[in-house]
């Protein structure tokens, strides 16, 4: 799973929501032919993204190159069950990686065009947010 190996902070604030704000980085493709394009904004976690990379991966049995554009460097803290109120914040529980619509998650080249829009469209099922499928022009 993907997890930074060191932080200049180990716990942040959480941060203005996300609803209705567009991305303004990461829209077009870099690397690859086709990509996951987000269409709605949500934090996706370590978990997800490995979840969306495995299934990349196993549909087009391990052909062609995948990239990951993003990768999960916002702490999320916990309480422990049953706990009261007080005693300060939580441990790290996870990282997330707050996405926006338009931001490309990931991207596939070297595989046919059906693989990799059928490869897409089963990563983007393990992802909370909605995604559509782009095409370099």
């Amino acid at each position: 799973m993907l997890l930074p190996k060191k932080v200049k902070h180990r716990k942040w604030q959480k941060g203005r929501s996300l609803n209705r704000k567009i991305d303004t980085r990461g829209l077009n493709l870099s690397f690859g032919s086709f990509g996951l394009q987000a269409a709605g904004s949500a934090w996706v976690n370590s978990r997800q993204i490995e979840a969306a990379r495995k299934a990349i991966t196993h549909f087009t049995k391990r052909g062609g190159k995948i990239w990951i554009r993003i990768f999960p460097d916002k702490p999320i803290t916990k309480r422990p069950p049953e706990v009261t109120m007080g005693g300060g914040k939580g441990s790290v529980d996870h990282y997330v990686f707050p996405v926006k619509a338009g931001r490309v998650l990931f991207e596939i080249d070297g595989v046919s065009e059906e693989s990799a829009k059928e490869a897409l469209r089963r990563a983007g099922f393990k992802l909370p947010l909605k995604t559509r499928i782009i095409t370099k022009k």
